[in-house]
């Protein structure tokens, strides 16, 4: 995805084309002309929205009511990392570039959004330059200018105030010696990295040559802030609308409700058909709970979009009525168990190497609803991400473990009898529960005795699992962990969790584990390669070379389940957010 623009948009095209083509659908639909009434005959199929729109509409009003079995991370926009996070931030907020509400591989082909065309790149693709559409204002009526992208941009450094956001402008700008955001570097000129000439112009200063930047700005940290509305940490309780909706009410820990922003104009926003009156969001909700409110119509939408939970898999799939409003979505997803080299004594490889041997990844599967929920997954990178190969350095039989070989590494790391340790999961989520306990099951077997320890969603990474400190300190050997494409691409997939520059100490990493300098080189090297025959294969050694420290314990390459609530319109599934699109989303 650098250097030479043609080999590499070539190749960035390729991606997007094998997006995740193999989510096989029955539905023909296609969404509505502008101007259409939207009032076709519904007929409710599974699978109806993987290729098409299931019940497109125009038409305007009424409340999508959604729930979360936990709390966001963040509303703030330099502070979410979560996949929902980021489909439903479009919702208040519009980021430079937008992967459009359409189904499949069309969705994930970043548009300009808050920007009026794509970016326009130097010859060595190391600056990028944006132009802000006209007549964009915020939910007080004020405009947005270039200088509050700019400033998003840089407070979104602070990955001590904001530890859950992504890291890829961090690590790809050219940011002042010992910049550390605008708080703590108050006043500092930061324009080596990113800056406004004008109010209508943003320019990114890359370290390195990079030709998929559309996609890095898509991203929510260019979501617009003006300084002078900053409250730092808690911006998070009322963040200034750019987009469709604004926040009438935010209760943390209990939900938040959007309503329309007057001085939202559908005449500078192509993206948003902005369909609902108002969003009404509950989180902390029970999981089970959840997806019978949904099943019942008490709700439109599981946001998480990680599927039902086995106990509604057994009410939806033997009912034809129900299976007629679920689609089982494959996505660019693995679930696995991060294995902390940093815990004794899984600082010995070989002691790492033995719970590979001694999981039984039918338990995995089990967990998340069965064939439904995955498959058996050998090592990181998804089938469908482009480059990605069939690697099994642990074999067993039918996935369910090889105590043989996982004693004869316990011996060779001086641990005959075993050793004790615990694993993290995510308290909310009830597969994360049904895992940490197959794991421990499993690993029962070769005498290696593990503890499980719940911790809540909204602060996982930032404060327990992702925290290097507290993962030592309580002996979190396993970290149940899942990730997902940030876009259809090696890359897009890799570099969040098996990059070791990305591991901070005041937490928010989904890498818990991987500490390889070579990795880390290896990395670099191939986001810098123009030739995709060259580039592509260059995923699998990554892959590979995770694998052979065995600091990751692969679980299931993921599907879903999801259940589309009564009475939804504009129900579609597009590779670029791999679950329903809330942006498209309307109600009758």
């Amino acid at each position: 995805m650098m250097k030479k623009p043609a080999l590499a948009k070539a190749a960035l095209v390729a991606a997007l084309a094998m997006g995740l083509a193999a989510c096989g659908g029955t539905s023909t639909q296609t969404p509505p002309k502008a101007g259409e009434s939207g009032k076709p005959a519904v007929k409710e199929e599974f699978n109806a929205a993987l290729t098409g729109v299931f019940n497109p509409s125009t038409k305007k009003g009424g409340t999508l009511k959604l729930a979360n079995s936990g709390d966001w991370d963040s509303l703030d926009p330099a502070d979410t990392y979560y996949g929902y996070s980021w489909n439903f931030i479009r919702l208040y907020g519009r980021a430079l570039m937008f992967f459009p509400g359409k189904p499949g591989a069309e969705g994930a082909k970043p548009v300009p959004d808050l920007a009026a065309e794509a970016g326009k790149p130097s010859a060595d693709f190391k600056t990028w330059t944006y132009t802000l559409r006209d007549g964009l204002k915020y939910e007080d009526g004020t405009p947005i200018v270039a200088k509050d992208v700019a400033y998003a941009v840089a407070r979104a450094f602070d990955k001590v105030t904001f530890p859950n956001g992504p890291t890829y402008l961090n690590d790809m700008l050219n940011w002042p010696k010992d910049y550390k955001g605008p708080y703590k570097s108050k006043g500092a000129d930061f324009s080596s990295a990113v800056e406004a000439p004008d109010d209508k112009t943003v320019v990114f200063h890359l370290k390195e040559p990079y030709s998929g930047f559309d996609y890095i700005v898509q991203m929510s940290p260019t979501i617009p802030v003006p300084e002078a509305k900053d409250t730092g940490a808690k911006y998070r309780e009322h963040v200034i609308s750019s987009g469709p909706y604004m926040f009438e009410k935010n209760e943390i820990g209990k939900g938040f409700t959007l309503v329309r922003n007057p001085h939202w104009s559908e005449a500078v926003d192509p993206n948003r058909p902005a369909l609902p009156d108002k969003y009404e969001v509950t989180t902390n909700v029970n999981a089970d709970d959840m997806d019978n409110r949904v099943i019942s119509g008490d709700l439109h939408v599981a946001i998480e979009g990680t599927g039902v939970q086995p106990a509604a898999l057994s009410k939806v799939l033997p009912d034809p009525a129900l299976k007629a409003r679920a689609d089982n979505i494959t996505i660019q997803r693995l679930w696995y168990t991060s294995i902390n080299p940093t815990v004794k004594p899984l600082d010995n490889k070989d002691c790492r190497i033995a719970v590979q041997y001694a999981m039984d990844k039918t338990g995995y599967v089990a967990a998340y609803g069965g064939s439904t929920g995955g498959e058996i997954a050998t090592n990181l990178l998804p089938p469908t991400i482009p480059g990605a190969q069939k690697i099994d350095l642990y074999p067993s039989p039918e996935g369910k473990g090889d105590i043989a070989k996982a004693k004869e590494h316990l011996t060779k790391c001086g641990q005959p009898n075993g050793f004790e340790t615990s694993v993290s999961y995510r308290a909310e989520r009830p597969k994360e529960k049904a895992t940490a306990e197959a794991i421990k099951d499993s690993l029962a077997r070769a005498g290696i005795n593990v503890t499980i320890k719940p911790y809540p969603l909204k602060d996982y990474f930032s404060s327990f699992a992702g925290r290097p400190s507290f993962v030592v300190k309580e002996n979190l050997g396993l970290v149940v962990n899942g990730w997902g494409s940030d876009w259809p691409d090696g890359y897009g997939f890799l570099q969040q969790i098996t990059d070791s520059r990305v591991i901070r100490e005041g937490g928010g990493s989904s890498n818990t584990s991987v500490r390889i300098p070579d990795v880390d080189a290896m990395l670099d090297k191939a986001r810098v390669e123009a030739d995709v025959a060259k580039r592509e294969p260059m995923w699998a050694e990554i892959d590979k070379r995770v694998m052979e420290e065995s600091v990751i314990m692969p679980g299931i390459w993921a599907k879903s389940l999801l259940v589309r609530g009564k009475g939804v319109t504009n129900v579609l599934v597009s590779d670029g957010q791999q679950m329903y699109d809330y942006v498209a989303m309307g109600v009758e």
